[in-house]
């Protein structure tokens, strides 16, 4: 078990991230931004990656379409899509992300 209170850690110098779990093709980690920091566009192919804006709110860039989110939003991106996120505004953010590959299609039917 861990809380997510722990992983709640911010620095002046750059965004944080830790992280919570690693387990095979997923990992679960927060990460933490101040105002005016920002995770610089990327990909992670081969995977599905899903966030949840624990607090706070700011810009998230998914193929060069930037979107508002704020607290309790749910994103999803596809590992070949480039996104990046920016505290655009004045109080910190953090964010939970979820980095994952189903092994077989069987895992994701409705039962």
């Amino acid at each position: 078990m861990q809380s997510i209170e722990s992983a709640i850690e911010y620095s002046d110098k750059q965004f944080t991230k830790r992280i919570l779990f690693k387990k095979g093709g997923s990992t679960v980690f927060v990460l933490n931004f101040m105002s005016g920091q920002q995770l610089p566009a990327h990909k992670h192919p081969g995977t599905e990656v899903y966030l949840l804006v624990l607090q706070g709110n700011g810009t998230l860039t998914i193929n060069g379409e930037p979107t508002e989110v704020s607290e309790k939003a749910v994103i999803h991106a596809d590992g070949e899509e480039e996104f990046s996120f920016k505290n655009s505004g004045n109080d910190p953010v953090s964010l939970y992300v979820m980095l994952n590959k189903i092994p077989d299609e069987r895992y994701a039917q409705d039962i």
